[in-house]
């Protein structure tokens, strides 16, 4: 029995390191596209992109459920060309991860941009008919997708909002201009750069507020009904765990519990 157990340790301690050094080899590749343009590029050209209308991302069906396809750079370019568009459009993708293996990947809007929007709306359809596919709001179709789709995609939308907001200096009023990864915005005029910070949208929501690791683990573990305390505050809560914002959390708080464990 104590031999068992030695060995049960030892195998969830080596998936736990396992999965710390690929969580950490992963944020160090993006954090140098996020920093080196030139790098960046070269990601873009064996990476793949996810496609957005409106803020709306393409998505196919299969068995009952959405996909999410993805596409290489060559694709890409050849959707353009065959629409009459430049492949410079390409240009104001944002990247939103990577694989395991380092496949960068990105996120493009073709329906955002002012002088594009027009013309892209026109060739919609078209579009939809040759991706196979069609661009659905995605609250529509969240739960629908696998979890690493969702969280995927809720990330392009956030950041591709962002961008679409964030187009001129709020000082000069000049245009401002991204990086290549996207994950930040500069004004020529004056050098102040702006960075992405998704602020609560009292339009959408009551209230936000952080909470930290423990908190978070602790919700995770609570069960039966959330009955008011004493204090008259109710405790935090989370989606039940049928919803992919469940996971998304509790994958979060295990990722964290393996990388405090000690060396």
């Amino acid at each position: 029995m104590f031999l068992y157990c030695g060995i049960a340790c030892r195998r969830k301690f080596f998936w736990c390191y396992r999965l710390l050094s690929t969580y950490v080899t992963k944020t160090r590749y993006l954090f140098e596209l996020k920093e080196d343009d030139d790098a960046c590029k070269k990601a873009q050209q064996t990476g793949a992109f996810y496609l957005f209308h409106g803020l709306a991302p393409l998505l196919q069906t299969s068995a009952h459920q959405y996909l999410a396809p993805r596409h290489s750079l060559l694709e890409l370019e050849r959707l353009l060309g065959k629409f009459g568009q430049d492949a410079q459009r390409i240009e104001d993708s944002v990247l939103i991860g990577c694989s395991e293996q380092q496949e960068a990947w990105f996120a493009l809007d073709l329906g955002l941009d002012s002088s594009f929007s027009i013309r892209a709306s026109l060739h919609k359809p078209e579009m939809e008919t040759e991706l196979k596919g069609s661009f659905i709001e995605l609250r529509k179709a969240l739960f629908q997708l696998n979890a690493r789709d969702a969280s995927m995609l809720s990330t392009a939308q956030a950041l591709l909002r962002w961008h679409d907001a964030h187009q001129f200096c709020s000082r000069s009023g000049q245009p401002t201009k991204k990086n290549v990864a996207g994950s930040k915005r500069v004004c020529p005029s004056n050098n102040i750069i702006y960075y992405p910070q998704i602020q609560v949208n009292l339009r959408e929501l009551e209230t936000a507020a952080w909470f930290s690791h423990d908190e978070v683990a602790t919700a995770l573990k609570r069960k039966g009904p959330y009955t008011q305390q004493q204090n008259g505050t109710f405790p935090f809560w989370l989606p039940p765990k049928l919803a992919i914002s469940h996971q998304l959390i509790k994958e979060w708080v295990e990722k964290q519990t393996c990388s405090s464990l000690p060396a």
